[in-house]
């Protein structure tokens, strides 16, 4: 945002710095000087001969100064910039227009969070956790419509919470946000087929979807996400005059908006042809080319043998669009045109295959215990998932707590895997969300691999998201840096040779030749082997640290010397959900300590 920033009074100017600095591309003006101001001679005439040239307008003085500077300026929220009023001192940072639409009422937060001040906002719909429904375009990249005169009528239905409906037929990131965050005057549906029949129970009809809804006379607001892939084909040297045209008017009466359109495709032998140029420039999209080698195995649902005599697939609209929306559905088969005779051309529709409302599982990493070391993103997912089947024995119940009314809440403690898969594929055939919750980060020793083969080989939708790992949780709670410079830079992630035979590379006694930090799961039961092949390379006195059930409510730290693992582990009956950490990193802060002590000394000087 290009910001323009004016300082009422000297104080004003000191005020300001902090902005400055957060915000290197602003502009300070005034009538006063001072270092880095740019002066004016009169603050009403400059705020009127430049108030469109900025994006937003911080004033610092009295309220009074910024509304008579502005009043005879104002137009509309849509075209309007933002402005922001701080009194000198910093107080207090107020959104004085166009909090939505022009960003003051995130400038306001951002800087009253910079300033240590109090923010004020008065819109309604952020002081009650509402939608900012005219915000949806700009914040998700939404296409947005409505059947209503303005979008003031529908907008003034929901933030009033009359009866709402939220058809969602895709999904992407706003869709998840949507489930995650509606209010409770809005019902979700997935299908205008479930909706439909209920139209006459709402007040207001949310949609989001490439095709457009009817909703008869109830007030609709349509959310157009760029979602769709465009497959070409056409004769050799097409005409393209009056064909684009042509192509967006039939996609329109056929049920889709146009602007949903965020790729468009065709195969090389087209890649010259005037008529995918002007498609380009219309769409605002680089045209993306492929071979027929790798066109040849989609599927399409016209196939033509002529087609694949001259070109070598069987459908260059269908298969492009398929191919560019990795291998997403055809929503709208090939169509046939011929604006011009003798200049014939063919289109097609597919959707990304992410953006379809089928199943899909995410394997989330639950983080080593404590319910709020999940990431932001998992717990996103497990709000919104119909099924969390979560690893019981490693993983709290209380990370599931969060799950949604409905949703089915299982346990895989008592379940092998073939269970396991039954029960994640019933829902993803429903095209359900799963939500796969294993310990810590399911990357590192997470038994997700066969899952994650059963779920490649019936070509199901599948996503990690990575979690905190009990060895980063034992730094954290040992309160020490497992990399410190001049003593060791390597952390070694690793386990003991138990049921599960180790690679005969990855002994525990060559790891240990480099004395590096090393973490060692799952590996309680067969300490006395681990200290044996350890003291091997490592000094008996070496640091080691036995953490049990990290970050848990019972959880229990033992420190000591590597001679003495043994005896702690068993003296304190640990268990397998014990992590290991051995080496020189554990609570060594002297060495911290020399390094830097001539550089920070002057800080204790008296």
């Amino acid at each position: 945002m290009i910001l323009a920033i004016l300082a009422v009074s000297p104080q004003g100017i000191q005020t300001a710095k902090p902005i400055l600095s957060s915000y290197p591309d602003a502009r300070l003006f005034s009538t006063h000087p001072g270092e880095g101001v740019e002066h004016i001679d009169h603050i009403q005439s400059f705020v009127a001969e430049h108030f469109t040239a900025f994006e937003g307008w911080i004033f610092i003085g009295a309220m009074g100064i910024c509304v008579r500077s502005i009043a005879p300026l104002i137009g509309h929220k849509y075209t309007d910039p933002a402005v922001i009023n701080i009194d000198s001192t910093g107080r207090f940072v107020v959104s004085v227009l166009s909090g939505h639409v022009g960003g003051a009422n995130e400038l306001t937060r951002d800087l009253a969070s910079l300033l240590g001040a109090e923010a004020v906002i008065s819109t309604q719909t952020d002081n009650t956790g509402l939608w900012a429904l005219d915000l949806f375009s700009r914040r998700y990249g939404w296409h947005t419509e409505t059947n209503a005169p303005s979008l003031n009528q529908p907008i003034a239905r929901y933030t009033n919470k009359e009866r709402t409906a939220l058809l969602l037929e895709v999904k992407d990131k706003g869709t998840l946000e949507l489930e995650r965050t509606k209010a409770e005057h809005v019902d979700v549906f997935y299908s205008r087929e479930e909706l439909t029949p209920r139209l006459g129970d709402y007040a207001l009809v949310l949609v989001v979807s490439p095709q457009r809804f009817d909703a008869g006379a109830t007030p609709t607001i349509q959310f157009v996400p760029r979602i769709l892939s465009l497959g070409l084909g056409c004769r050799y040297q097409c005409e393209p005059t009056d064909i684009v045209e042509h192509i967006f008017s039939e996609i329109r009466r056929l049920g889709f908006y146009p602007e949903a359109i965020g790729k468009l495709a065709t195969i090389d032998l087209k890649k010259d042809e005037p008529l995918l140029d002007e498609l380009a420039d219309r769409l605002g999209v680089t045209p993306l080319i492929y071979t027929a080698d790798e066109l040849k195995d989609v599927e399409v649902l016209s196939p033509s043998q002529k087609v694949f005599e001259v070109t070598g697939v069987w459908g260059v609209a269908e298969s492009t669009s398929r191919y560019a929306a990795g291998l997403g559905s055809i929503v709208l088969p090939k169509q046939k045109g011929m604006v011009h005779p003798g200049n014939d051309f063919t289109f097609a529709l597919a959707i990304e295959r992410s953006a379809e409302r089928r199943g899909h599982i995410e394997i989330i990493g639950a983080g080593p215990g404590d319910p709020n070391l999940i990431s932001i993103r998992g717990r996103a997912f497990l709000e919104v998932a119909d099924l969390i089947l979560y690893a019981g024995s490693l993983v709290p119940k209380a990370l599931t707590l969060c799950a949604k009314s409905g949703a089915t809440v299982r346990s895989s403690a008592d379940m092998n895997l073939e269970e396991q898969f039954q029960l994640m594929k019933e829902f993803y055939d429903k095209g359900l969300l799963v939500a796969r919750l294993h310990t810590g980060d399911p990357c590192i020793y997470g038994a997700i691999q066969e899952q994650m083969a059963f779920f490649d080989e019936y070509g199901m939708s599948y996503h990690i998201t990575p979690g905190i790992s009990s060895f980063q949780a034992a730094a954290a709670e040992l309160r020490s840096q497992f990399t410190i410079p001049e003593k060791t830079q390597t952390i070694i992630l690793t386990r003991g040779e138990g049921r599960t035979a180790m690679p005969e590379r990855e002994k525990l006694h060559l790891l240990a030749r480099s004395q590096s930090t090393m973490c060692i799961f799952l590996s309680a039961g067969i300490v006395e082997d681990v200290q044996a092949q350890l003291l091997e390379h490592y000094p008996p006195e070496t640091p080691v640290a036995a953490c049990y059930h990290l970050t848990w409510p019972d959880q229990r730290i033992y420190r000591g010397e590597l001679r003495d693992l043994a005896k702690i582990v068993k003296d304190h009956k640990l268990t397998l959900t014990t992590m290991i950490v051995v080496g020189e990193a554990i609570d060594n802060r002297k060495g911290l300590s020399r390094l830097y002590a001539d550089e920070f000394k002057h800080l204790f000087r008296h």
